[in-house]
């Protein structure tokens, strides 16, 4: 298949004089996103040939540690409908979603 387009992501990050962010931003070509603030971001890639992930974990010094475990949360759960959507695995995707079931219970949250 040949590759009929393509898509930018951009991500800004405004670091203070220790490189800690202070300020996320992103912008999403085909999403209609442009410079949206952001207060933490996980990304993973996968390298085939090394067999390994690559991932920046970021979040500003103003995400409050409530809305990180809700951040999380939000995060497990979407990784389990995905999981299940790449694998067809009901039974890990189920077993993985109790696991936010229980996240959730122990954090104190309501399940989003």
């Amino acid at each position: 298949m040949a590759v009929k387009h393509r898509s930018e992501i951009n991500v800004k990050v405004g670091l203070d004089e220790n490189r800690v962010p202070e300020e996320l931003h992103w912008s999403a070509d085909d999403g209609a996103i442009n410079n949206m603030e952001a207060k933490a971001m996980l990304l993973s890639v996968w390298d085939s040939s090394e067999k390994d992930t690559y991932k920046i974990n970021l979040w500003t010094k103003e995400m409050p540690v409530n809305e990180m475990i809700q951040f999380f949360h939000q995060t497990l759960t979407s990784m389990a409908d995905t999981f299940e959507a790449a694998t067809s695995d009901d039974k890990m995707s189920a077993t993985m979603r109790d696991f936010c079931d229980y996240y959730a219970e122990k954090m104190g949250i309501k399940r989003q």
